[in-house]
């Protein structure tokens, strides 16, 4: 069984990939367990050294990579390299960990307490379509580096650049069986990966209502689970801030991969006193943004990843008060202009639900309790912002507003080294940062008598 996968850009085929079975899936389960034991026993500091050199290949093949992704997931040239860029940079941040999984001594009475970090075994990632290359990069990443082995499965519709990373990494010298890429339907490789019992983890990244059901799977092997789910992130701007820096950021924030991010700040409140100044700052930073071939290097935005996306994000649009849209090329493929729309209720379904394209909704509030209020009304926590001058609302609002990971005076969302992941229904657990190795273990204690 094969999947057809279809160029976003021009809506024509673009090669076939093979979809596994679930009996290819067992047997590659299997292999990876096999390949567990003498993977767990590889010194640190050749563990190490392979990770930095799996690194080395990923930045040499950076380019080839980042084309990859511009044909099958219609990624800007420009974010498709930052990508891969970021899986390199995620494997050698993780390479030091081998080396640091660090254990305790407790004290206790009669005898010597000590406590070790040991790998589960094998893991299983579920990777979505919408940055196929570095949220793979976050979960084989630290997971290597603690020991395990890795099943992924990339998404049906993206799944290139996963398939080249699992062939680089033997290139690079990565044991047979320790990454192994296995494309398929979620129905069949992804539920696999749930009901197997040789699988000791899923690390899932995806919709709500499908981690929901990955939970509840992993919940009758008691099996561990990180979930990364949807967002419905506020940009919260305050009438003290720089208002035109603020709506000048305002576009890349919502807009970015075409809004297919569940980080996107899609939903803006603004301080009444400086509304009318925003949103007209803001028409200007829209329409002025340049949606085009994304394999061009001035482009910012490309199109969505498939013509059932490109509908879903459409049926948002029709019936919501649009206050003004950009530019989007006419033609095949999967284009929409990015477009904002004035909200006066938190019962829209454009305010309230994640669209995933690029459809921004602004409303007004009026004081720092208000904008609370109204960026909690939200079932997600994933991320968001807060624009203001002055520092302790900035830190204020930071602790009340109900998300993971929070910016003051900038959208920055993610950085390798620090932890990601949501409240509510954004997901459980936390990726990347320094303690992500350690999400891939067992903490064992032993007690040695005197």
């Amino acid at each position: 069984m094969t999947t057809t996968l279809i160029s976003p850009v021009t809506g024509e085929t673009i090669g076939e990939v093979p979809s596994a079975s679930q009996t290819e899936t067992d047997t590659a389960v299997e292999r990876a367990q096999e390949a567990f034991g003498p993977w767990r026993d590889v010194a640190p500091g050749e563990r190490a050294r392979l990770l930095r050199r799996f690194a080395a290949v990923v930045d040499d093949h950076n380019e080839e990579l980042a084309q990859l992704e511009v044909r099958n997931a219609g990624h800007t040239i420009g974010n498709a390299r930052w990508e891969a860029g970021n899986v390199r940079d995620c494997l050698n941040y993780y390479s030091a960990a081998p080396e640091r999984l660090f254990g305790r001594q407790i004290p206790v009475a009669g005898g010597v307490d000590i406590t070790f970090h040991e790998p589960l075994g094998v893991v299983g990632i579920i990777v979505p379509w919408n940055f196929p290359m570095p949220i793979a990069g976050w979960g084989f990443a630290p997971a290597l580096a603690a020991g395990n082995t890795v099943v992924l499965k990339p998404a049906e519709l993206t799944p290139l650049t996963a398939i080249r990373l699992g062939e680089l990494a033997l290139e690079a010298g990565i044991p047979e069986g320790v990454l192994t890429v296995i494309p398929g339907k979620g129905s069949v490789v992804g539920e696999r990966f749930v009901t197997h019992p040789l699988v000791r983890k899923i690390a899932f990244t995806g919709s709500t209502t499908v981690g929901k059901q990955i939970m509840a799977g992993c919940a009758d092997q008691v099996k561990k689970v990180t979930l990364e789910l949807g967002g419905k992130s506020a940009n919260i701007v305050f009438a003290d801030t720089d208002i035109a820096a603020a709506a000048a950021a305002a576009p890349n924030a919502a807009f970015d991969n075409s809004g297919q991010d569940c980080c996107a700040r899609s939903r803006i409140l603004v301080q009444r006193t400086a509304y009318d100044e925003f949103v007209g700052r803001l028409e200007e930073a829209v329409t002025a943004m340049r949606v085009a071939d994304p394999g061009q290097e001035s482009t910012e935005m490309g199109p969505l990843v498939s013509e059932g996306q490109r509908a879903s994000v459409q049926a948002y649009i029709d019936g919501a008060n649009v206050a003004f849209t950009g530019s989007a090329p006419d033609g095949p493929g999967w284009w929409l202009p990015p477009t904002v729309v004035e909200s006066t209720s938190t019962d829209e379904k454009v305010w309230r639900e994640e669209v995933f394209g690029p459809v921004v909704a602004v409303m007004p509030f009026d004081d720092e309790e208000e904008a609370v209020t109204l960026a909690n009304d939200s079932e997600y926590g994933l991320s968001g912002s807060i624009f203001t001058n002055d520092l302790g609302r900035g830190m204020r609002v930071a602790r009340g507003v109900e998300a993971g990971n929070l910016s003051v005076n900038s959208h920055a969302s993610v950085r390798y080294w620090t932890p990601f992941g949501g409240y509510k229904q954004s997901g459980l657990g936390r990726e990347l940062g320094p303690d992500a190795p350690h999400a891939f273990t067992e903490e064992k204690n032993v007690f040695i008598a005197h």
